[in-house]
Order: C-alpha cells, then structure tokens, then sequence
C-alpha cells in the first residue's frame, strides 16, 4: 500500500529549476519530473501563472517577519501570477494536508504567517486596483495592494477609503485579516467595517465571492478572521470624499486621566475626522507626557477648521497647543520620513515585542497607569506608545472584538528591541501576557497584531459569542484545517 506522503515530501519537487514537474507519486514519496510514459500512480501537478520555489532566499524571507522573533522555514513559497494560480495550489496542499498561509507586507510580529513545512502565498503581485471615476462609491482592489497605492489611485478622482492604518505601506488583505484600526475609526469603523464584498479562496480550494447577502457566514468568517477560513485575494472597499487638505493638532497634557477623558469626549461629539494619543518619557524617563492628536478635514468635506470651536473645553496644557495644515495626502503619509531613517539607522530590523491591547474605557487610566509606571525608556527602545480611543457602535464586524462598553482604547506598547538580545525579548512578551491578563479581567481583550503569547482556549475567550460562528465556519471552509496555522486559533 502506497505510504501517505509527509508535507514536506509534498513540496520537495516544486523548486523552480526550469525543469517541468509532471506529477507527485506518492509510492515513491516524490516528485516525478518526465512524464514520458504515462504511469497512472502520477498526482497531476498544478499548471502556474506564475512560480513556486524553494530557493534559499525566499524561504528565509518567509521565515522572518517585521517582529523578527519567531521563525518557521516553509518547505516552499508561491509568487502567484494570477488568482488561478492560488486556487490552484491551495486545492493541492488541501489535498496533501500541507498547511498554508498568506503574506502581504511581512509585517506580522509574532510569526503569525509563517507556516513550518508548508506554503507561503506571497500576494503582492495581486496588486491590481479597479477603475475609479468621480462618482465611485467602491473600488475593487488585490489583496496584495497596498494602501499607499489604493490613497494614490482614488485621491486622484476626490475620493479616499474612509479608514487608514498609520503606516499605509500595508497590504489590503493583510489589515483586513485582523481588523485594520486607525484614528478614523471612531467615525467610520474599522477597515473591516468598510467592505462591501470579497474574493476568498478557502481552504478547501474553493474561490468565492462573499458578501452580507451572498454567503455571509464565510464573509463575516475572513474579515478579521485571521485567515482561519479563507485566503482574501480581492477586496471591494468603500470610498468617501477627500479633503484636500487637514489641520493636525497636537495637544500637551500632564495627566493621564484627563488625557483619556478628553479623548473620549471629541469621539463621542464627533468634534474632529481623526483622534489618537501618544505617551512619551518626560525629562525624568517615566512615561507621563500626553499628547492629544487630533484632525480636522478640511474642503470639501468639512468647513476650514475654526480653532476656537474645535478646541472649546479641552483641558489640555494651554501652553502646549501646536498645529500644522498638511496635505491629506501628506498627512496619511506622515509616517514615511521616520520609516526612511528607522531603515537607513538599521532599528527597522529590531525586534518588536508588540503589544496591543483593547481596554474597557472605564478602566483605561486605572489598568494603563500602573503599565506606564513600569516602562523603561530601555524597554520601549526606538519605539511608540498610542493611544486610540474606539465607539463600539461603529465596530460591526463579529470578529473584531473589543469590550462591550461604549468607549475601548487602543492601547498600544510598540516596543523595539535589538533581535539578538533574546532575554529582553523575553521580558517583554512575559510583560505582554501579564498586560493582556490584566486587561482581560475588566472586560478587554487583545488586539491581535502584536506579540501576546495566546492558548487556543485564550482565542475561544478572546472570539467569545463570535466563537460558534467561526468554528463552524472553519469545519465547512477549511475542513483539514491547513489555512494560517501561525495563529494558533485551531
């Protein structure tokens, strides 16, 4: 009896050398390269688009990420020509059991997209971005576009997706994956929120267009579904108007408490387009210097941005009152300058032990307070610490779970750590789960784009009524459970 081959015999004859692959024999455990005489053992091979390798170089990119903490080698990495090409491999590997998992950007950091012995799906060359026209209401995109490429194309037809990252170099599929949260988010949603429809391959090979009224269990299981039950290959995004220009405010405070509360009040007036927070070390090294971030859009969205009225009864510092106008594009860009010299100083290579955290707006200051009071400028390195302050009526996608309070925070240490000094990297994520578990006992939970150490019983508390619907999901989506292992959820 032919023996069932092992996942990375599957893959071991895929490596792009110029010879055709004909077929896998699973007697012989390998792939067959001639297929001169036709021999009925032979698994017929998928015909690419594009390419599959087992070069060293791709493999080792597909082994590290943006956290550079954990690394599991794949046994191969598809460069996809087409979408057929995914449907194509991914129906294989299902076939095989040979785990999978997609990678946009490569900026996950806690190994969440590698697959030891499986296949990575690199997408970015699924980057195309559909027509857009002054009176476009969506825009059809790759999962592999990212976000910058998706801002230039409908800004120059007046139009914006409604809700961006602070780093736009993204790929769609990636923040959609997760949830996608910005300081938009109090007014529109999350990037989730703002979908209308999307191409899914699942893990059973199956491509499927899904959206609230056509197979809406799959689509409410893949948009922040950690790519539990399908591969987003296209995305149709919803689009708004663009202002042409914005003024950003930056507000001093000298309390936490009165820093969160303010906050919550522009979110909850709906004062300003875009609201966060950053906390910085002050002159003695502790973490109590707050500023208030805060945007107003201009024309033709809003009425030039009037000072007085959108600053009226804000507590902040009186003294520490700055603003800049900008661009809109420039200001969604703003990140860029402080990227190029993050490269060129070497510190993009860094570990980043991330930690995000959803905070129940009642607690925020007395569960934040005591976290700030133990960072170390040492323990943040070149790193941020933010604060995003989030309306729950706004977030509608089941899986993206914050607490049930009408205010949350986004509560992020964004830490950096040079890679070779493991025992920091320690520290941080065992100060990750402490922070977690103390978040979880008020009612919060984590954001899952950072490095907190979760059991699959932690995902089960984490999804909680969401949890049924996802697990069913995957035992009809991916019923050998080979999509995005890294997780760690099944």
């Amino acid at each position: 009896m032919p023996r069932t081959p092992s996942r990375r015999t599957v893959l071991r004859g895929l490596t792009v050398t110029g010879a055709a692959v004909a077929g896998f024999d699973p007697a012989a455990r390998g792939w067959a390269a001639d297929a001169s005489g036709t021999d009925a053992r032979l698994a017929g091979t998928p015909r690419l688009d594009g390419t599959l390798t087992r070069d060293d170089a791709a493999l080792g990119a597909a082994s590290d990420d943006y956290g550079h903490i954990v690394h599991h080698r794949p046994a191969a990495v598809l460069r996809p020509g087409s979408v057929r090409d995914v449907v194509a491999m991914v129906r294989f590997c299902n076939e095989h059991s040979v785990p999978v998992a997609p990678r946009g950007q490569g900026h996950s950091p806690f190994g969440q997209a590698q697959v030891p012995g499986g296949l990575v799906v690199e997408t970015a060359t699924l980057a195309d971005i559909g027509p857009v026209g002054p009176d476009s209401t969506t825009v059809t995109v790759g999962a592999g576009a990212r976000w910058s490429e998706v801002a230039g194309a409908t800004l120059a037809h007046g139009l914006t997706p409604p809700v961006f990252t602070d780093y736009i170099e993204l790929s769609v599929g990636g923040t959609l994956s997760v949830g996608g949260l910005g300081g938009q988010a109090h007014r529109y949603g999350a990037q989730v929120d703002n979908v209308t429809e999307l191409r899914v391959v699942t893990g059973a090979g199956e491509l499927v267009r899904c959206s609230p009224s056509r197979r809406p269990d799959l689509f409410h299981a893949v948009l922040a579904g950690l790519g539990q039950c399908g591969i987003i290959v296209e995305a149709t995004l919803r689009l708004v108007p663009a202002p042409r220009t914005v003024r950003h405010y930056h507000l001093a405070y000298d309390d936490l408490g009165t820093f969160l509360d303010d906050q919550r009040i522009l979110v909850q007036e709906g004062r300003f387009d875009y609201v966060e927070g950053q906390v910085a070390a002050d002159a003695d090294g502790a973490f109590r210097a707050y500023t208030l971030e805060a945007v107003a859009y201009g024309p033709p969205v809003g009425p030039a941005p009037d000072d007085a009225t959108l600053l009226r009864g804000l507590r902040h510092t009186p003294s520490g009152v700055r603003y800049e106008d900008r661009s809109y594009l420039d200001f969604l860009d703003r990140l860029a300058p402080f990227v190029a010299m993050l490269k060129e100083t070497g510190l993009w290579t860094y570990a980043h032990p991330w930690l995000n955290l959803m905070v129940p707006g009642a607690s925020a200051a007395a569960v934040s307070a005591p976290l700030l009071d133990a960072l170390t400028p040492a323990d943040l390195g070149p790193g941020v610490v933010l604060f995003y302050p989030l309306l729950r009526e706004r977030l509608t996608t089941p899986l993206l779970r914050s607490s049930d309070e009408p205010v949350s925070y986004l509560f992020d240490i964004l830490s950096a750590t040079p890679p070779d000094d493991t025992a920091a990297v320690d520290r941080r994520l065992a100060a990750n789960r402490s922070a977690y578990e103390a978040v979880a006992a008020v009612g919060g939970t984590q954001y899952p784009v950072g490095s907190v150490p979760f059991t699959r019983a932690d995902w089960r508390t984490h999804f909680g009524p969401a949890w049924p619907a996802l697990e069913a999901a995957k035992r009809r989506y991916d019923p050998r459970r080979i999509l995005v292992p890294g997780q760690g959820v099944f």
